[in-house]
């Protein structure tokens, strides 16, 4: 029978170059490569009997959308790539472990994404960008902003957290009414899949069952990666200290986010400081991104343009 989610994928794909970007596969260093998708302009046809050329070094101002747990990145991404690709360079990469990355080292920290998502990034050639993080990939985005200062100019976070504590787990999956972080982010059963979806979501989604199943045998593979993943994002109340941020952050929130909460994002502020700024959406849970496209795209291109008027002024 037919898989549903991945009959619609060649479909995508060939919306995602019509809205300005292509796949292109990165080697991070041996035994280690990602996928990215890269501005179409950066890439071009080699001549019949040469080798392709690296990618060109991006024309317009860069942007960097880090997806989440449950899916690759045009998939988490699929309303802002084009709403955002005339005014600037759009890089989609899929983290290791999601769409084709993947590595044969054993570190599964958000650390050593982070290391290998720059390393790509600068063999893309980005110097400087914008990064935009939502849920786990949020988590991702300040640890390069943290190790990556010189590379990252700016950053725009929904429903996510700089880090993993034991405390904020704890009282998370407390209050969803899951046991570990596996059970509510590593669904094996349509069940489970629609209770992380009724907790991510405002408003109630309805799908058949044939199609909560066919995207959990697409979505949720390399299981075992996953899993070591989400054990390595643990980080102890302890050692948790939040980093002097020198760029300016956006923490841009579904107002009824019930993972991460609009009472964490302000508690978040707080720590960060003068940098951050704090908006929230109405009417949209922890995938606001694609509950409420438009308006999370407005929001977006707002900032981003504050961001490119105050450059103009210096």
């Amino acid at each position: 029978m037919v898989n549903l989610v991945a009959a619609q994928r060649p479909m995508l794909h060939g919306l995602m170059k019509m809205a300005g970007v292509k796949p292109y596969t990165v080697e991070i260093e041996p035994g280690t490569i990602m996928n990215f998708w890269v501005p179409l302009e950066t890439i071009k046809k080699p001549k019949k009997g040469q080798k392709p050329e690296p990618p060109a070094k991006p024309s317009k101002p860069v942007v960097v959308l880090v997806h989440g747990f449950a899916s690759e990145g045009i998939v988490t991404w699929q309303f802002q790539v084009g709403a955002l690709s005339k005014k600037y360079s759009v890089y989609v990469p899929d983290l290791l472990f999601f769409g084709d990355s993947t590595t044969d080292k054993t570190d599964r920290s958000p650390t050593f994404q982070a290391k290998c998502l720059t390393a790509g990034l600068r063999k893309l050639g980005v110097e400087r960008c914008t990064v935009v993080g939502f849920s786990y990939g949020g988590m991702v985005a300040f640890k390069i902003a943290e190790l990556y200062p010189e590379l990252v100019e700016a950053m725009v976070v929904s429903g996510s957290i700089i880090a993993m504590t034991d405390s904020i787990s704890e009282t998370t999956l407390q209050s969803l009414g899951f046991s570990s972080s596996s059970e509510l982010l590593l669904p094996t059963s349509v069940k489970g899949l629609k209770a992380l979806l009724s907790v991510a979501a405002h408003k109630k989604l309805w799908f058949p069952d044939r199609l909560h199943k066919d995207f959990l045998e697409v979505m949720f593979t390399n299981r075992k990666e996953r899993g070591e993943l989400l054990e390595a994002l643990l980080v102890s109340n302890k050692e948790d200290t939040v980093p002097k941020f020198p760029q300016r952050i956006h923490l841009l929130w579904g107002e009824n986010d019930q993972i991460f909460n609009l009472e964490l994002a302000q508690n978040m502020k707080g720590q960060i400081g003068e940098n951050a700024s704090l908006q929230g959406i109405k009417k949209a849970g922890h995938l606001v991104h694609l509950e409420r496209p438009c308006v999370y795209n407005r929001c977006l291109k707002q900032f981003l343009a504050s961001l490119h008027a105050e450059e103009n002024q210096k």
